[in-house]
């Protein structure tokens, strides 16, 4: 008997077709032949008339070739936003083949996503004041609101093009602006004059494409931030689960904790240990924070449609009050090898694989009139 086939969609990087993750699909493939699960890997650029020319990994000899496939009856979408025509492509393989079953559905926008949230009673304390920035005055409204703002590009990933603007300590009629540019680099801290304010960042094109977020004191004694990175999964019944959640510390000079930034992964307890105090406050964050992660990705599921798995970016305030910065739907797994957890590490990569066999399983029955 076949086995079922799990399909996972990704972008190239540049027009040599390198892939992102590689090395993760390589563990995801050899993770799903132990659960007789047929997995391959393929872009929009490989298919052609229904037929996939189709990146197949041999843990035998340690190569990728190519296969000609049918399309896969179902797929895992790894493609992350990209500004280049393999996107457009991708955007239009997901309009043509959009009756096909998918573990998960891209998400909306920042802003969008935190409109939607935000409509729900239960989950506004647990959301910084943010704003769409459609002109210089919602920045300026919300630095008299709050000593520091961050601006976030509505589609963007891994810390690029984040500014951090504070009221100055030094000077009446200025801020402090750092960040990273679109390449992730660190820009050098500089004082902008608030007439120039306007003109500094038209320079990074805010208007319409970026959000104003108040920004959470989040520097440890040694002057760097942190944050929390949680992973929520479909698990092997369909149900929603928390498979961890890892501390991030940023580098130094960086106002954001992104691994791909310079930032470093530790264990939670540990960092949370140098954070909050009370132990007893210490254990109700954990059981917050994990009650949190799992209500938003069912709200998020239930407003989107299909989803497998969201990485829930959280900060925790000197009271222990959970924030949520953002929600990523195509979540990476370092953090968990990074802190030397290799059973989160590895149930980040079966989950996903779990949950295609339980929906396989479930249509089969469902065309069987069994359910």
């Amino acid at each position: 008997m076949s086995k079922p086939v799990l399909g996972i969609l990704t972008l190239y990087l540049n027009e040599r077709k390198k892939l992102e993750e590689a090395a993760v699909y390589e563990k995801m493939i050899i993770e799903g032949r132990e659960l007789g699960l047929d997995v391959f890997v393929f872009t929009p650029a490989d298919v052609q008339g229904g037929v996939v020319n189709a990146l197949v990994y041999h843990p035998s000899h340690g190569q990728w070739t190519r296969q000609r496939r049918p399309l896969p009856a179902m797929i895992y979408d790894r493609s992350r936003i990209q500004k280049s025509a393999r996107f457009q492509q991708l955007l239009r393989f997901r309009s043509k083949y959009g009756h096909l079953l998918y573990l998960n559905r891209p998400l909306r926008n920042k802003w969008t996503v935190h409109q939607d949230l935000y409509t729900l009673k239960r989950f506004r304390p647990h959301l910084p004041d943010t704003r769409l920035v459609q002109g210089l005055g919602d920045v300026k409204r919300m630095l008299q609101r709050h000593p520091a703002v961050y601006l976030k590009p509505i589609n963007g990933t891994g810390g690029r093009g984040i500014l951090r603007i504070a009221r100055s300590s030094t000077a009446s009629t200025a801020y402090d602006v750092r960040g990273r540019n679109t390449k992730r680099a660190i820009i050098s801290p500089r004082k902008v004059p608030a007439a120039t304010l306007g003109s500094f960042l038209s320079g990074w094109g805010v208007s319409g494409h970026y959000l104003v977020q108040e920004a959470i004191a989040l520097e440890l004694p040694n002057g760097r931030v942190h944050d929390y990175r949680m992973l929520v999964q479909k698990n092997g019944y369909g149900e929603w689960q928390v498979t961890g959640c890892v501390g991030r510390v940023g580098a130094l000079n960086s106002i954001t904790s992104n691994l791909h930034g310079g930032g470093r992964a530790m264990p939670m307890n540990e960092l949370l240990d140098e954070w909050i105090a009370d132990p007893s406050k210490r254990n109700h964050i954990h059981a917050e924070a994990s009650r949190l992660g799992i209500d938003v990705s069912r709200f998020l599921e239930e407003r989107y449609g299909a989803l497998c798995e969201l990485a829930l970016d959280l900060a925790i305030d000197r009271e222990g009050r959970i924030l949520l910065l953002e929600v990523n739907p195509k979540p990476a797994r370092e953090v968990f090898s990074q802190i030397g957890d290799k059973e989160a590490y590895r149930t980040a990569l079966t989950r996903p694989l779990e949950y295609a066999l339980w929906l396989h399983d479930r249509r089969k029955a469902k065309s069987a009139g069994l359910i």
